[in-house]
């Protein structure tokens, strides 16, 4: 299960995101995940669970956004979605084609991240005030 490798590696990044931004609580992770990748996505949310037992992410989620199958269709010169991805076809002209234009993506796009308030150690009287004159 190649999904758990996958899984593990999300959270290792975001571990490293965090401590970056001084252990930064981590709520999601944003995910686009392409029809063509190779990777199950039930078995990835599942990993993802498992990959952050114990760890600072445990109880964030991680939210998938499937991407489709598009093709560049030589005869219409356009990009459109196949209606099947067992048929690399254009579904206007039928013309078949091999270039994927979209489908096979499976990256990291965003964070929703909490970031710790700084210690707020200073008082009002280290401002300086000037009273306002209108002349």
């Amino acid at each position: 299960m190649h999904e758990l490798s996958i899984a593990m590696s999300i959270v290792e990044m975001a571990e490293e995101e965090s401590a970056r931004r001084d252990h930064a609580k981590i709520h999601a992770i944003h995910l686009r995940l392409g029809l063509l990748s190779g990777v199950v996505k039930e078995a990835l949310l599942s990993s993802y669970e498992m990959a952050c037992a114990s760890t600072p992410l445990e109880g964030s989620q991680l939210i998938i956004e499937e991407v489709p199958v598009e093709v560049f269709c030589p005869a219409c010169r356009a990009r459109v979605p196949v209606p099947s991805i067992q048929w690399m076809a254009c579904p206007q002209c039928d013309t078949p084609t091999p270039e994927i234009v979209q489908g096979k993506e499976l990256e990291v796009i965003a964070m929703e991240i909490e970031t710790p308030e700084p210690n707020a150690q200073h008082s009002d009287t280290s401002r300086s005030s000037a009273p306002e004159t209108n002349q």
